[in-house]
């Protein structure tokens, strides 16, 4: 398959279109799920209708779309919503004239152009909506009820869909918790969004004269993150917006226009989303951590691909021996420190415990950032840990991992999701490798909770200051969900870099938990996660509570 590449994506891609692609719902089966879905939602949005804090009117922006009619419709629904106090407009000054001219006689409630809003007094809550989108009957007053119940956070948003001339909704994008990277990469957050503090508001209605697109509301929320904002932003996982057509949106030019010289904007794999290189002021040395047992031919193919492969040249290898006794492995490790200054050898002669190994290299690493990385690793694209490096320089940043391909290209990791199997798992494990993924995120840049140690890079004063890995209960299993959601907790948001492409040969030199031992340590460092973490796993703030925990597809819960 690697030989003749051309070939497996070829009959991949034929595959997807086919529809037999087994690894993610029918579209009439995910439709049916969203059928069950709404229900739900709408008794909870019932209850919510009922409490007192939901009784707030919100004044409107529309950002129009230049569709006349989408246009119309945005316009028609806000004015006969009774809990909308003032509608303004915000495009090209010919739609908003027209526009206003029409519906200034049949409306009742206060219509305004930008200017009139910036000069207007109030600045108690604004909603933003784009053109085109239709809100749901009961989404001012979520909306009023969340401001209200968590009067700390300053911005809201929600999950949204997409409705038909007949009224059937269809196509929700069930959306994570503030998720920065997601945003610079794609614009996630793009319209039904409510700002809560009159700074904010001032903030982004002058962001807003420069920026008379449609794309205006999810540039200004990049820009706010960027210009290290602390946004206090609030998730609400409702589909409280309906979109009446797709917009065609290319989210790398507009990402341009912020002229942002922390990075270099390029197109992403996906056409339309963005790739964000991030500028580095220095190459710091990197040490690469590689356990192993024996296993020659699995570190050959490791290091030699590491060292023939990789762009970035700043690094040291430490290959940690435990307990080798293999006589051709040993000779190999021997040979290779010999002949590659790059490379280090440290022996370990104590029993298997992964993350005491991984602890114990990290204190004679040179580096001022860590990699951990499996001996079954294979260096794919070779800008691997160049794109690494610049996302683990960045100061919020804990955690970066690797988009993780099994031999057949199919993915082994792209991001960790908490919760599944009772535990944790990986996100969209088993998609092709060509697959966008859920909302693109297997295609881009993106926050997860946690990301997989089999390859993954950390400043070394991170690593430090939570201790490492947690060699007393975790020695095997679940250890790098554990350091990562520790690192979280210093206020970093951890990252899948889908630009660094590698092969993982999964497990193959430690071998399967198929004895009662494995089994049983395996039992318990579970047990210890799932004690550690109850409210994560509960719910993933990088994940959404409308989509499955049965299976790593991104599916909508049953």
């Amino acid at each position: 398959m690697r030989q003749q590449l051309w070939l497996f994506n070829l009959y991949s891609r034929s595959l997807q279109k086919s529809g037999l692609f087994y690894g993610f719902p029918s579209p009439l089966k995910l439709q049916k799920l969203y059928c069950k879905a709404i229900v739900k939602q709408a008794i909870e949005m019932a209850d919510i209708c009922e409490n007192k804090f939901a009784d707030e009117k919100l004044s409107t922006l529309v950002t129009l779309s230049g569709q006349v009619d989408a246009d119309r419709n945005t316009l028609s629904s806000l004015i006969t919503n009774s809990a909308v106090s003032a509608i303004y407009l915000q495009g090209q000054s010919a739609d908003v004239s027209r526009l206003l001219e029409e519906f200034s006689h049949s409306s009742t409630k206060e219509l305004g152009a930008l200017d009139d809003l910036i000069k207007s007094e109030n600045r108690d809550g604004l909603f933003v909506l784009r053109g085109g989108d239709i809100l749901h009957c009961a989404a001012t007053k979520v909306f009023a009820f969340y401001a209200k119940r968590n009067d700390d956070k300053r911005i809201f948003y929600c999950d949204i869909d997409s409705i038909d001339c007949k009224g059937e909704r269809h196509l929700a994008e069930f959306f994570p918790a503030w998720n920065p990277d997601l945003q610079l990469t794609t614009g996630y957050i793009r319209t039904g969004v409510l700002i809560q503090k009159s700074t904010d508001i001032h903030n982004f209605l002058h962001f807003v004269i420069d920026n008379q697109d449609a794309s205006a509301l999810a540039l200004w929320l990049a820009d706010y993150y960027l210009r290290e904002v602390k946004l206090s932003i609030e998730h609400i996982p409702l589909c409280l917006v309906h979109q009446t057509f797709k917009y065609s949106l290319q989210w790398d030019r507009e990402l341009r226009k912020l002229n942002n010289e922390q990075f270099i904007v390029t197109k992403a794999e996906v056409i339309g989303l963005a790739k964000v290189e991030w500028y580095k002021e220095t190459q710091p040395l990197v040490s690469l951590v590689i356990p192993t047992k024996n296993a020659k031919n699995l570190v050959q193919m490791c290091i030699s691909s590491i060292l023939s492969k990789t762009s970035y040249q700043n690094f040291e290898i430490l290959l940690i021996d435990n307990n080798s006794d293999d006589p051709e492995a040993l000779a190999y490790f021997d040979k290779l420190v010999d002949s590659e200054d790059k490379v280090r050898l440290l022996r370990y002669p104590h029993e298997f415990n992964y993350s005491a190994i991984n602890n114990f290299a990290v204190a004679h690493a040179k580096g001022e950032i860590v990699g951990l990385i499996n001996n079954d690793i294979e260096v794919i694209s070779a800008n691997w840990l160049t794109d690494m490096v610049g996302h683990t320089l960045r100061a919020d940043i804990g955690c970066v991992g690797a988009k993780l391909l099994y031999p057949d290209m199919r993915i082994q990791h792209a991001g960790v999701v908490m919760g599944y199997g009772g535990g944790a798992g990986h996100a969209h494990k088993y998609f092709p490798r060509y697959h966008p993924g859920y909302l693109n995120r297997l295609a881009v840049t993106n926050n997860f909770s946690a990301v997989t140690a089999a390859c993954l890079l950390v400043k070394k004063s991170d690593f430090d200051a939570v201790g490492g890995l947690n060699q007393d209960d975790l020695t095997v299993a679940f250890n790098d969900v554990d350091f990562c959601l520790r690192i979280r907790e210093l206020g970093r948001q951890n990252l899948y870099c889908a630009e660094a492409e590698l092969f993982h040969h999964e497990s193959i030199s430690r071998g399967a938990d198929d004895t009662l031992e494995k089994r049983q340590r395996f039992e318990n460092e579970l047990d210890y996660l799932q004690r550690k973490w109850p409210e994560l796993i509960k719910n993933d703030p990088a994940y959404n509570p409308n989509l499955t925990l049965r299976f790593e597809n991104f599916s909508i819960r049953e």
